[in-house]
């Protein structure tokens, strides 16, 4: 399991610091799971083939992992293989990986799975359901104290997003400042990429940034994680709902590997372990899904 003096630093100390410094090109990981350590790991087949699983930091906020590791101890043993975690660091990453066949099934972003199923067939496998919807918004956030009412009050500031690709984490922003005739580039002061939504979420709340979009989700999570947090970050604006991050599969992965990682998922809430981890995850249940559930995304500009 992660070792919790270091993922305290992590989530305390660094994420101020990888702010800073992921403007540089260099995609940062809040804590990386696949160096995560068990003292009594689940008994599995060691003659079959690891499942390559991407649990990425882009999506996961940090004070999370806990539960993650936690899903993939117990799809280790319902799956009965061993299973290797893979944080690229950044969208495009990710999907070089599932095209490539280098990561089988990953928890992505809505915007990577339409981007990956135009490119090459990435398949849906499940969906969470939060608070009774697989729908989450664009929050632009602000500094509780900022005298901004209106994306418009922002002009000069400084901006964090979390990815080039991220519809929920700066596209948003960008398509709204095309509609008054700008770019994120001539609006703002500088615009940073963090490479998390959690890390984003700190920016503001710490005062590194007047403001950033970040995922509804993942700041529904920390704000019922952590009051004081909340208390330094209020929502600006929302955009969407847009269908929820998927889980998926990689076109090369075998068809009954598939099936097994979907049903497990879809059947998590029906035991008192599974539903601990979907609690400590914030998530009610893992549920089917389909294309058309994120054809709100597919309207951006740029996307098929």
């Amino acid at each position: 399991m992660v070792r919790w003096a270091k993922c305290i630093f992590f989530c305390c100390c660094l994420p101020l610091l990888l702010v800073l410094t992921a403007c540089e090109g260099e995609a940062p990981r809040s804590v990386d799971l696949s160096r995560r350590e068990t003292t009594n790991p689940p008994s599995y087949d060691p003659g079959e083939p690891a499942l390559n699983l991407s649990i990425g930091s882009i999506v996961t906020p940090a004070q999370g992992y806990v539960y993650y590791e936690q899903l993939i101890d117990y799809l280790t043993k319902e799956l009965g293989r061993p299973i290797n975690v893979v944080d690229p660091g950044s969208y495009e990453k990710l999907l070089t990986l599932l095209e490539t066949g280098k990561v089988d099934v990953a928890f992505v972003c809505s915007g990577t799975y339409v981007e990956g199923q135009k490119r090459f067939g990435l398949e849906l496998l499940a969906a969470p359901l939060v608070d009774g919807k697989p729908l989450y918004d664009a929050n632009l956030i602000v500094p509780e104290d900022s005298p901004a009412q209106s994306l418009a009050d922002l002009r000069g500031k400084k901006m964090a997003f979390v990815d080039p690709h991220s519809r929920t984490g700066g596209l948003v922003v960008a398509r709204e400042l095309e509609s008054l005739g700008t770019t994120p580039e001539e609006f703002f002061a500088n615009v940073r990429y963090t490479y998390a939504h959690d890390q984003s979420i700190l920016a503001v709340a710490y005062g590194l940034v007047d403001a950033a979009s970040v995922n509804s989700f993942i700041w529904d999570y920390l704000r019922s994680r952590d009051p004081k947090l909340a208390m330094k970050v209020r929502v600006l604006a929302r955009y969407g709902p847009y269908g929820i991050p998927p889980v998926v599969a990689a076109p090369h992965t075998d068809g009954e590997l598939r099936r097994q990682v979907r049903q497990s998922l879809l059947e998590l809430h029906k035991n008192e372990r599974g539903q601990a981890i979907l609690a400590g995850m914030h998530i009610d249940r893992f549920v089917p899904t389909n294309d058309g559930a994120y054809d709100s995304v597919r309207q951006f500009k740029g996307m098929p």
